[in-house]
């Protein structure tokens, strides 16, 4: 299910006219990575959220931009699971 989801997000972060070439589990969603702004974090956030049905909590923004594509796709595909999510 992560390989799904991943595949998911890289998808839409090229819908979103950004560059993927080089980005792996390890590049930061936000400035230090892939270098998603707000707007687009919350945009890739309700597309998400739309494919798999889930529903973000408004306070997770924040962390978003800190996650990387890995801890992301492994949070999504973990509550796509059933497992219990990390809310800190």
């Amino acid at each position: 299910m992560r390989a799904e989801v991943r595949a998911f997000v890289i998808e839409q972060l090229t819908d979103m006219n950004y560059d993927v070439e080089g980005v792996d589990d390890d590049a930061t969603l936000g400035p230090a990575g892939v270098d998603l702004e707000s707007l687009a974090l919350a945009d890739l956030a309700v597309r998400v959220e739309d494919q798999y049905g889930l529903t973000f909590a408004e306070e997770e923004s924040e962390r978003l931009a800190l996650m990387t594509v890995g801890e992301f796709t492994t949070m999504v595909a973990n509550r796509l699971a059933g497992a219990p999510s990390d809310h800190s």
